[in-house]
């Protein structure tokens, strides 16, 4: 027997493999390590799967608009080659560490692989509070920690995207900064680029709309219908503000929203037009006059009939899990839900779409974007919605027919089937030397 070939077993779950769940790093190699015991996959082939194939972590210097001297610690993380080029976004967050890159990283993987997208995962940042920084200073930042990292980017390589505290502009600066040091322009080398330098159409709301075509059929498959669904959601950035208009869109009375700053509730269901205005003035949800002020833990413990966690990681826990009401929680943001309280949840009969299908329509039309520099033609918006929305649907089939015929839940559903397809992949591809 060859070392990659599978080999069943009966075994426990490997206690080396499998902590108890107190990070977000802890948890992804949970939901691995249950995959790996559902599948039979021996403990060699667990360990190829659970380490990152490259790290690298780099000093990031920058010079202050006032000429004082500050350096920054970054990472990118490489988790998986297997299926692919890596992919994944770049953070600028305080919270930013290697930890949460590695976790992040390795969702990415299972993420491509449910979605059948032909890359590996990967994640990257840089711990710093962007807010903290001018615009120079943020670009020159932004430059820097491409210029450290670009031995191992590159369009066959690994294809970086925005993420918390980075945006299209962002994406512009690494990819001049790539395109220099190559000495032509190399468009491929990242996505979520702005329209005019290869961006492609439907990028910034794809990670939205994906989790709204997700989550009707999630409160299909729960039996909830008609007129007067509501939903919650935590979070009103990058994924919750186009999640909360497209859910009013679709007939989903919006009742409440919060980002980190405040949350705001009304009955009737907010104006998601107004509110976003707002907050486009102000900064934030605070002082919005179209609803109540309500305290913003509560926003996760409402009796709505969906709740969309939009924001950062590990926000539902053991502790709030048993007074979640939501009947349907669809998973926005990576790894919002703790291990503990996805058992506790999944104990009270709530229906939990997990991240790795709920959140993957950013790094469908990301794939998509990359096709297009690469054949050098780009698409009609349309055509990329309709493509999105068919991939999201494919995905959801596969997952729900998985849970129903080995009888598991839908995270571990979507992991056995990522899961095992980086496994094929893997074993295909064989071992070298």
């Amino acid at each position: 027997m060859t070392d990659t070939e599978v080999r069943p077993t009966t075994s426990a779950l490997p206690t080396t493999t499998l902590p108890s769940p107190s990070s977000v790093l802890d948890d992804a190699r949970h939901q691995l390590a249950e995959a790996i015991c559902i599948l039979g996959y021996d403990e060699g082939l667990h360990s190829v799967l659970a380490t990152p194939r490259r790290e690298m972590t780099v000093a990031v210097p920058l010079r202050h608009d006032d000429g004082r001297h500050e350096v920054f610690l970054g990472h990118r993380v490489q988790h998986s080659l297997s299926r692919g080029p890596a992919k994944g976004g770049i953070r600028y967050s305080p919270h930013v560490s290697l930890d949460e890159v590695r976790a992040l990283a390795m969702w990415m993987t299972w993420k491509c692989a449910l979605l059948d997208v032909p890359y590996g995962g990967a994640k990257g940042g840089v711990a710093l509070d962007r807010s903290a920084l001018s615009l120079p200073e943020l670009e020159r930042v932004t430059r820097r920690f491409t210029s450290e990292i670009l031995p191992i980017i590159g369009p066959e390589r690994d294809i970086p995207a925005p993420d918390i505290g980075t945006d299209e502009r962002v994406m512009a600066w690494m990819m001049d900064t790539y395109s220099v040091a190559s000495g032509y322009t190399v468009p491929g080398v990242v996505t979520g680029k702005p329209l005019n330098l290869g961006g492609s159409r439907g990028r910034a709301s794809a990670t939205s709309r994906g989790v709204v075509h997700v989550a009707l059929r999630a409160l299909e498959h729960a039996g909830i219908t008609g007129s007067e669904r509501t939903a919650a959601v935590q979070g009103f950035g990058k994924v919750g503000r186009d999640a909360a208009r497209f859910l009013a869109e679709a007939g989903i009375r919006v009742v409440a929203v919060s980002d980190q700053y405040g949350a705001v509730y009304a009955d009737g269901g907010l104006d998601i037009g107004e509110l976003a205005l707002h907050v486009d003035r102000t900064g934030g949800i605070p002082g919005f006059i179209g609803g109540d002020v309500l305290p913003l833990a509560d926003l996760l413990e409402l009796d709505v009939d969906l709740l969309v966690p939009a924001a950062v990681e590990s926000v539902i826990t053991a502790e709030n899990a048993p007074r979640v009401r939501a009947r349907v929680v669809v998973e926005g943001a990576n790894g919002p839900t703790t291990t503990e309280a996805d058992r506790i949840l999944a104990e009270r009969g709530v229906l939990v779409v997990p991240d790795i299908l709920a959140n993957a329509g950013g790094v469908v039309v990301s794939y998509f974007e990359w096709v297009q520099g690469n054949q050098s033609y780009w698409w009609h918006e349309h055509d990329v919605e309709v493509r999105l929305a068919e991939r999201m649907s494919r995905a959801w089939d596969d997952v729900t027919g998985t849970a129903r015929t080995r009888g598991l839940s839908l995270r571990s559903a979507a992991m056995c089937l990522a899961v095992e397809r980086v496994a094929d992949a893997h074993q295909l591809r064989g071992l070298y030397p």
